[in-house]
């Protein structure tokens, strides 16, 4: 009987699940995996990442884009727990992902042998923000069945991460060659109930000031041209829900903004102010919700429409008038299918309204206490309406966690899913270093622009990735907005601690000759003009750049100044 490696199996089994990339950092106690890749080399490749949180992130970012796993490996002990990072992204974010685990051999378990430990507590469900699922695999000739288990298990209800352990010996097992993978699984996707929809669509025919706030993950183009048919039908203004801004198009007459940290202010008082929330795929956590405040838990004061895949995310945190557990595309087909009102809908100025109130807050403002000159001849707005100029209608952006995130929010037009393509990738659990790998991830898997904003903070975490992208020819460009501290921490010290600083100012290394040395290509930019020829070259360039703009910390926020925030905390005492 002719055989192989149960791990040349598992890569198999991946290839079978349609798995054409993967991402991680080796180890030895998955070499026969390794060399499963190297025998599948035609049909799969790995990805070897320098740090397994970066590699994480990647798997992440992968998910995100292709709404199927993305696959990351580590070794056990310190590799499963780096790679943690990005499991609780893809928890808080509802990703499909996949992490294997290579552990230590069976001979060796429970006796705290090297780099053991028990991913079942460290990853399981009863984390309650890690992993949908945790398996260990002692039986080689299961390993489709475990593969294919853990594909539907990440894919199926409310998408998220699950975890496989591989112990080492188990990987070395003969299979047989005929034994086989198992064929590829697809997502199961609920349909609303039709019942369900009817309440939905009478409370919408008794409300004044309705409100779809859309995002969450799974949307495709098709489900996101329903999203919009039915807005367009019913007259609806739609909010995007924090960081997931390109679930609706932001171009469109009936877009209302970004539904999350630094919210337009009109926003969050007609969010209030409704009289009815349909929320279609968004969880309303604490950031889409500012702390559970514009719709106050667990009975909003606006009647509620929520519709999400995962029956048991329903009225976990709001009560909600209707629920619906749907998958969001089929819920956005239904929604689609009811017909038009007869008449204009008397809420089609208050739709108005808040379109007019988005396109306002896309005009720059002079910062609250900013002195002329100290900004130099940079203006963030601008460099943002160059980004929209120039990059590419299907370029992915990708950031981390961090003040510097707040240009982008703020002015950035995206591109709906429904024009085709997917493209904001950012963490919603707030995990800094995500942008710079996400965006290497992002030109790997697909070839598209991947164009990354950082700070210098968030750009530490992860910048060695940098060396992963060449090696792979990977190609991102990265604005890095250097203003030497840890931007959304000062502020936050400075509006309870006034004039207290401690932990939040950073020494950093010449960011230029850093990505330099990784083989990137790297400008520093002192003005606008500067800035718009730089981008014009890096998007021309067939390696990866990196445009270095410094700022001083007083440029901390869109709307006000470190010392008027300082200030403003004074006053209150």
């Amino acid at each position: 009987m002719n055989s192989k490696l149960a791990g040349h199996l598992l890569v198999e089994c991946l290839v079978a699940q349609g798995v054409d990339i993967a991402f991680g950092v080796p180890g030895e106690s998955y070499l026969a995996v390794l060399d499963g890749f190297y025998r599948s080399r035609e049909q799969i490749r790995f990805v070897a990442c320098r740090n397994e949180g970066g590699a994480a992130f990647m798997a992440e970012a992968h998910g995100k884009l292709t709404r199927r796993p993305g696959v990351c490996l580590v070794t056990r002990g310190p590799g499963a727990t780096n790679a943690s990072i990005g499991v609780h992204t893809a928890f808080q974010d509802s990703t499909p992902m996949v992490l294997l685990v290579g552990d230590v051999g069976s001979d060796c378990r429970d006796r705290e042998a090297f780099q053991e430990m028990d991913y079942s507590v460290y990853f399981g469900p009863s984390t309650k923000g890690m992993a949908k699922r945790v398996e260990r695999i002692d039986d080689a000739n299961r390993i489709p069945e475990y593969i294919s288990r853990a594909f539907a298990t990440a894919m199926n209800g409310r998408p998220g991460p699950v975890v496989l352990v591989l112990p080492e010996d188990m990987l070395v097992q003969p299979v047989a060659d005929s034994l086989q993978p198992l064929s590829r699984v697809e997502a199961v996707t609920p349909h609303p109930d039709p019942a369900g929809i009817a309440a939905l669509q009478r409370l919408l025919q008794q409300a004044e000031r309705p409100l779809i706030i859309a995002g969450g993950s799974g949307w495709d183009a098709a489900g996101a041209a329903a999203l919009q048919a039915f807005a367009e039908r019913w007259q609806l203004p739609v909010g995007n829900a924090f960081r997931f801004q390109d679930t609706f198009d932001n171009h469109h007459p009936l877009y209302a903004g970004d539904v999350g940290i630094g919210i337009n202010p009109p926003l969050a008082a007609n969010i209030r102010n409704s009289d009815l929330i349909i929320a279609i795929g968004a969880r309303l956590g604490e950031m889409t919700t500012g702390g559970y405040t514009l719709l106050q838990a667990p009975r909003s004061q606006q009647q509620l429409g929520h519709i999400l895949p995962q029956g048991d995310e329903l009225d976990r945190v709001y009560q909600a008038d209707v629920a619906i557990q749907s998958g969001v595309n089929a819920a956005a087909q239904a929604l689609a299918a009811l017909p038009a009102p007869a008449a204009a809908p008397r809420w089609q100025a208050w739709s108005q309204q808040l379109n007019a109130d988005y396109r306002a807050n896309l005009v720059p403002q002079r910062l609250a206490g900013l002195s002329e000159g100290i900004s130099g001849d940079i203006d963030l707005p601008r460099v943002i309406a160059s980004l929209q100029r120039q990059l590419p209608a299907d370029a992915v952006i990708t950031n981390g966690a961090g003040n510097f995130a707040s240009w982008i929010h703020r002015y950035f037009q995206y591109h709906g899913v429904a024009k085709g393509h997917k493209t904001q990738l950012a963490p919603t659990n707030g995990a800094m270093g995500y942008g710079v790998p996400a965006g290497i991830a992002a030109n790997l898997a697909t070839g598209r622009t991947a164009f990354t904003i950082a700070g210098d903070g968030d750009f530490l975490m992860n910048g060695q990735e940098l060396a992963t992208a060449l090696q792979h020819g990977g190609k991102s460009i990265i604005l890095l907005l250097n203003n030497g501290v840890y931007g959304t921490i000062r502020m936050h010290q400075e509006r309870k601690y006034p004039n207290r600083i401690s932990g939040t100012t950073l020494g950093n290394p010449d960011f230029c000759q850093l990505a330099s040395a990784y083989g990137y290509a790297a400008e520093r930019i002192a003005s606008n003009d500067e800035f718009d020829a730089a981008l014009e070259r890096a998007l021309a360039r067939e390696s990866g750049t990196l445009l270095e703009i410094r700022l001083p910390p007083e440029i901390i926020s869109t709307r006000a100044t470190l010392s008027t925030i300082t200030q403003a905390a004074l006053a209150r005492g």
